[in-house]
């Protein structure tokens, strides 16, 4: 419950404290995954992030599409994966990450995506671990979507925005 609460504000102040702030700094690249951090509302946030490598259907217009773990310097959120889109997701419709046999619903708000709380250090510790994360979705429009991410670097850039942030 404290996520969907952190997620609903998330979403609502997110949008508004990404469009004040800064550009991200790229902090270093990782293969596939790139370290950030910026300051927003005069707070330190670090993530990992990555885009996906395949978007379907084709013919959807899906934005842009990245998959993070999160962490803010004041704790209020640390290794928080979620995945960010460039369209409203249905909310009332879990969607699915997928690492080789693990799956984990995530509940949509908004144009991102969350697991649940309790679900946060297994799912970062298979995204360090594995070779790729397979996302389904469903938009506000009903389109099923389905995203795949490449894991490759994932382990140094999750434990490098973790301490960036420490």
């Amino acid at each position: 419950m404290h996520r969907l609460a952190f997620a609903l504000l998330g979403a609502v102040l997110g949008a508004q404290m990404f469009a004040a702030s800064a550009n991200p700094t790229v902090v270093r690249q990782y293969s596939d995954w790139v370290v950030f951090t910026e300051n927003v509302g005069g707070e330190r946030l670090c993530y990992a992030a990555t885009q996906a490598t395949d978007k379907a259907p084709k013919s959807a217009d899906h934005g842009d599409v990245w998959f993070y773990v999160s962490n803010w310097q004041s704790g209020k959120a640390r290794n928080q994966p979620s995945l960010k889109v460039g369209y409203e997701l249905r909310g009332d419709l879990p969607g699915k990450a997928k690492i080789g046999r693990s799956d984990w619903s995530l509940f949509g708000v908004g144009r991102e995506a969350f697991a649940q709380d309790s679900d946060d250090a297994r799912l970062v510790r298979q995204l360090k671990r594995g070779s790729e994360l397979r996302v389904e979705a469903t938009s506000s429009r009903n389109t099923r979507v389905t995203y795949h991410f490449s894991l490759k670097g994932s382990s140094a850039a999750i434990d490098r925005a973790a301490s960036s942030c420490r």
